[in-house]
């Protein structure tokens, strides 16, 4: 019985073919190698914003270089030396000696008036723009389209221009030149409600404060133990800009405060630049303006990288779904 045979595979054309793919890949892979790759319109723009970021950078930072440099100089090595560089002299200890010294150790009291109105005036504005934005975001009562409108308005009127008015009701009361007048207006805080109302509108999602209520939680608890936990950088966007806005305020304290010793390091340091600035027989101070002023950041720049971490942990929260 014969028996059908299989062909054998021809060797020779298989491997002609596949040293002609080979010498092809090869000589096309040569070729890649010698043309160069377009440039993509993205690292063009990467690039682009990286010129402009690093520009803006060394514009913020010029001011505070400059500011340290020149807090180690004496009044006469401010007008006999380089701007952007130091002096013969390094007198930054001894400039910080007579600053917490000079006029009866004045500028401590600066300090601590400060601190206690950026602090207490933060706390507060941030406590009430967090329990208005989310009440406003959450829930539905008689007027709150009219309660909204109101804080949107309020925006837009700039600070200055209520001053006046803020100082002409102050005083009918009688709390001009106390600290209720620095206080009490730092309480309002429009900007940081309208923040927190438009940050609780997404982060804290309807579904949950119903699981919520539920399990039997008050609204009160619900706030305290769920919302205020998704609520944190929030929170602490809100503080910062409050204690800054308090601490940099100085029409206000201007015009309400005559009593140097309520004074806020705004308005004190002015009195001296302009102390220095005045004809009188009054020794300029220039130094002690120009390091009262490095210290004076010193408390925002530990604020905020002690509380940077929050807005860490608040973009990495719901990162990970369970």
């Amino acid at each position: 019985m014969t028996t059908a045979s299989t062909p054998a595979p021809v060797s020779g054309v298989v491997d002609a073919t596949d040293s002609t793919t080979v010498a092809s890949a090869a000589k096309k892979s040569r070729a890649g190698r010698g043309r160069r790759r377009p440039t993509s319109p993205r690292q063009k723009s990467s690039i682009t914003l990286t010129v402009i970021m690093v520009v803006m950078f060394l514009y913020v930072l010029l001011p505070l270089v400059w500011l340290v440099i020149n807090s180690t100089k004496t009044n006469g090595g401010l007008f006999t030396s380089f701007g952007l560089w130091f002096a013969d002299d390094f007198a930054l200890w001894d400039n910080i000696k007579q600053l917490f010294s000079y006029q009866n150790s004045v500028y401590p009291r600066w300090l601590a008036n400060t601190v206690l109105y950026a602090g207490v005036g933060g706390i507060g504005a941030t406590i009430l723009a967090t329990f208005g934005g989310y009440g406003l975001a959450k829930y539905n009562f008689p007027g709150r389209r009219a309660a909204f409108a109101i804080v949107i308005g309020a925006m837009t009127v700039p600070m200055t221009a209520l001053a006046v008015p803020t100082f002409l009701m102050f005083s009918q009361l009688g709390l001009t030149n106390t600290v209720w007048a620095v206080l009490i207006p730092a309480l309002a805080s429009p900007f940081g409600l309208y923040l927190m109302y438009v940050y609780s509108q997404d982060s804290v999602p309807d579904s949950l404060l119903e699981a919520a209520r539920l399990d039997g939680a008050g609204e009160l608890r619900t706030f305290l133990t769920v919302s205020l936990r998704l609520l944190a950088p929030g929170f602490v966007t809100v503080l910062l800009f409050a204690v800054v806005a308090t601490w940099n305020n100085y029409f206000l304290p201007l015009i309400m405060l005559t009593d140097p010793k309520l004074y806020p390091l705004t308005v004190g340091l002015n009195q001296w630049n302009s102390q220095s600035g005045s004809s009188g027989s009054t020794e300029p101070v220039y130094n002690l303006v120009l390091v009262g002023s490095l210290v004076a950041i010193i408390p925002l720049v530990i604020v905020f990288l002690s509380l940077q971490r929050f807005w860490q942990s608040g973009l990495a929260a719901g990162a990970v779904k369970q």
